[in-house]
């Protein structure tokens, strides 16, 4: 099935009912988009004799029109590469040369009067490539992860099974980049025929976004773990009426700042464990597992329809309790990486994806991420694992942000440094209260040598610390 699809479905059965929005403002209805999608689909390939399986890439910020043009390239049978509009110069010149696009688009004007007779959507198979997902990049260059329109609609479904039942009267807001895990998400509510609400910002206001949630009921959002710290520190904070679901993930939420969220926003957090290789889909800890403190520590289980496994370094399963690489397997896996098959044979081998993600599975079956396992630190001859350390420094009621990474040490291999970022107001953390509170916490062998106090820390455009950046500091 073409993924378009659940577009042209809702159009036919609720053509009246608002598809997009703009702040508080109906964009277009789903008839309305259902024929804007369909006039470009034909403008598109007439124009630049696009066939299908060509690629076509964009970089433009949050806009109605994204839809417009991302449904139109599935509608023709074209493949997608949406790309983060904050990318620098480079990074676009590599995408777009590294998946061979044939047009690419910054503006919405540079296609508004590309327009053609409408028509019906190509037929496409289910493993054909419908997104071309570039990973982040935090090390090495990107890769093209193919995501195929059978991985998109399963997707869909798992949102449905295990996130939020949706309906007409709904709206997801999408304040974090529609190039990424936003994006994604917004497929279920177009399935359902609810509206897709683009802040007038473009992008993600704190004040903006607790007005949106009031004046649109029942709204739900993605949000990175930064974006729901800057929500809880924001003068406008406060406990939302109708807000439906907010789903969290693209980096460790610390539990300090997920109990905040709990008292703030109440039982509507769900928390996601994914990759771009297996979109926003391993593994949840739904609404009703944030009540008990001790499930915020994992990541929940596994979704609708996903395999998870931890294994060791022959990539055979060990016990529970055990901590390994995670490794997944279900109908969301992409295809492999676009131009790449090494990188593909190496990610996919033995039939599962391999996430490059340290954890442990409990008896349950609920998984806890360590970290990824480049970041992993290994200091005379014991494993250490930044992020447990990270959570112990944030319980400092001066500590804002932290990171910490590895740093060669001629005699025990790597040694412990953590970057700290105290709250404004303060001067000063001490550092002998941070070490009381790791020695209070977690072995002495884990507690940092050096703590390095900095302003703010490196991150990418999806809000994740950049710890090689860190590591060029050391």
């Amino acid at each position: 099935m073409n993924i378009a699809q659940i577009l042209l479905q809702s159009a036919r059965r609720l053509p009246d009912r608002p598809a997009l929005a703009v702040g508080d403002g109906v964009f277009c209805s789903y008839a309305d988009l259902s024929r804007r999608v369909s006039g470009l689909a034909a403008g598109m390939t007439s124009k630049f004799n696009l066939k299908p399986g060509d690629r076509v890439a964009f970089a433009m910020k949050n806009c109605p029109q994204y839809w417009e043009l991302i449904f139109a390239c599935w509608h023709a049978g074209l493949t997608a590469v949406p790309m983060n509009a904050k990318l620098h110069a480079k990074e676009f010149e590599y995408i777009v040369g590294n998946s061979g696009a044939r047009a690419c688009f910054y503006e919405p004007k540079e296609f508004a009067g590309i327009k053609g007779e409408p028509r019906p959507p190509v037929a496409t198979k289910p493993d054909d490539t419908a997104w071309l997902f570039y990973t982040s990049g935090t090390t090495g260059v990107p890769k093209g992860a193919m995501l195929t329109h059978r991985n998109l609609l399963f997707a869909t479904q798992a949102y449905f099974s295990d996130i939020d039942k949706l309906g007409t009267g709904d709206a997801i807001l999408h304040a974090a980049p529609l190039s990424h895990g936003s994006g994604l998400y917004g497929l279920p509510h177009f399935a359902a025929g609810a509206v897709n609400v683009i802040p007038e910002s473009g992008g993600f206001d704190a004040e903006e976004i607790f007005g949106l949630m009031e004046h649109w009921p029942n709204a739900s959002f993605f949000a990175a773990p930064t974006m729901i710290v800057r929500l809880l520190a924001s003068p406008a904070a406060r406990t939302p009426a109708a807000l439906k679901t907010i789903v969290y993930g693209g980096a460790p939420m610390y539990l300090a700042d997920c109990l905040r969220a709990i008292d703030l926003f109440g039982p509507r957090l769900y928390n996601l464990y994914g990759q771009g290789e297996s979109p926003m889909t391993i593994t949840g800890l739904p609404q009703i597992f944030h009540e008990n403190r001790n499930n915020l520590e994992t990541c929940g289980y596994a979704r609708t329809g996903v395999e998870i496994a931890v294994v060791d370094e022959n990539d055979k399963a060990i016990p529970n309790g055990e901590t390994g690489e995670i490794v997944t397997r279900s109908d969301c896996v992409m295809a492999g990486y676009w131009g790449n098959e090494a990188a593909t044979a190496q990610a996919l081998r033995g039939g599962w994806l391999h996430t490059g993600d340290v954890g442990s599975m409990d008896e349950r079956g609920f998984l806890t991420l360590r970290d990824r396992s480049k970041d992993m630190i290994i200091s005379g001859g014991s494993n250490i694992y930044p992020r447990e350390i990270e959570e112990v420094l944030l319980r400092h009621p001066g500590v804002s942000e932290c990171s910490v990474v590895g740093r060669p040490h001629p005699e025990w291999g790597e040694e412990v440094v953590a970057f700290v970022v105290i709250k404004k107001g303060l001067k000063e953390v001490k550092t002998r209260e941070l070490d009381n509170i790791c020695l209070s916490n977690i072995a002495r062998f884990k507690r940092p040598r050096e703590y390095r106090f900095v302003e703010s820390l490196p991150k990418n455009n999806y809000g994740k610390v950049l710890k090689t950046e860190l590591r060029k500091r050391l």
